[in-house]
């Protein structure tokens, strides 16, 4: 590999399949830095994207950017890096779907929600399937706008060992984000920071479905606050069991962070309510409740937000 562009010799073709928020956001900013960039999106999105761009009204930055989309799969079959942010619900069907399509060369970057979706995805593709921990606050206005709300930056690993190969690889797709302006760093230790970002969704995203409301304005409620805290017990006792040990003062610091440097989101689970939408919330707090069922431990606060938001669901026509 280059020492200037190692990156640019192993991700030439670079396919969003999911472009949703996260999706348009980190392909955004490839895209913006002149990489080939193509979102899989629904025809709606992928017509409006084409003719007048992708608008990344960010922090930092307000521009349109020219980009590629499709709503065809066939195209994945030269891909070298698939950036994978279709929701968890979605991931084995979608997966299975391109099973045959992507090239075994294809490395396939996680940028999902929950802590399951490597197990469910390296279990029909043989390909190389990192995690990344992606820690951004931003939402999709109509089919073409990203606002961004703060924060960007990845965390990424291979949950499993990490051999020469692996190493390569992630250091590929570090050097490939730095480029393009999102910090971006290898973590050893990717499981343990895919269950903190997985506290902050099961603490954080079903209450601001079912509230409709931005982490901000959560947290100056003592009740909510209160939730919060019950929630985060009962996951700290399930993650202890999946050998993940989070200790209460990190786990408080953690929330606390997100309600500080996020103010004015509101979570992808009350974006999707609010678009009469399925949400992941079977892969959030449902997933809490059902390794809690199955370690006979007791998850009544997280059986709570999760009912909850499954009887919003309900209304979903």
């Amino acid at each position: 590999m280059s020492e200037v562009e190692p990156w640019s010799l192993i991700y030439k073709k670079i396919y969003v399949l999911g472009a949703g928020a996260v999706g348009c956001y980190f392909g955004g900013m490839l895209a913006r830095t002149h990489h080939d960039v193509t979102f899989i999106a629904r025809p709606e999105r992928a017509k409006v994207l084409n003719e007048a761009g992708l608008e990344m009204d960010c922090k930092s930055f307000h521009e349109t950017i020219a980009v590629k989309a499709s709503t065809e799969l066939s195209i994945l079959s030269d891909a070298d890096l698939l950036l994978l942010s279709v929701k968890s619900l979605d991931t084995e069907r979608t997966i299975a779907q391109v099973q045959s399509i992507l090239p075994s060369k294809a490395v396939i970057l996680s940028l999902q929600n929950g802590v399951a979706n490597i197990d469910v995805a390296s279990k029909v593709v043989a390909n190389p399937i990192y995690a990344a921990v992606v820690y951004v606050a931003a939402g999709m206005i109509a089919h073409r706008t990203v606002k961004h709300h703060g924060r960007g930056e990845l965390l990424i690993g291979n949950p499993s060992q990490v051999n020469d190969q692996d190493d390569q690889y992630l250091q590929g797709i570090c050097a490939l984000f730095e480029g393009a302006g999102v910090p971006c760093s290898i973590t050893p230790q990717i499981k343990r920071d895919m269950w903190l970002k997985f506290l902050v969704n099961c603490s954080f995203n079903a209450i601001s479905g079912i509230g409709q409301i931005p982490y901000g304005e959560m947290v100056k409620s003592p009740e909510i606050v209160k939730l919060i805290e019950e929630i985060t017990k009962e996951f700290l006792a399930i993650a202890a069991l999946e050998d993940v040990n989070i200790t209460m003062s990190e786990a408080v610091a953690i929330n606390a962070s997100i309600a500080t440097t996020m103010v004015t989101q509101v979570s992808s689970t009350a974006q999707d309510l609010a678009r009469g939408k399925m949400t992941e919330i079977d892969f959030l707090n449902g997933y809490i409740v059902d390794l809690g069922k199955r370690y006979g431990i007791a998850t009544p606060f997280n059986e709570s937000v999760h009912a909850l938001v499954k009887m919003l669901e309900s209304q979903i026509k």
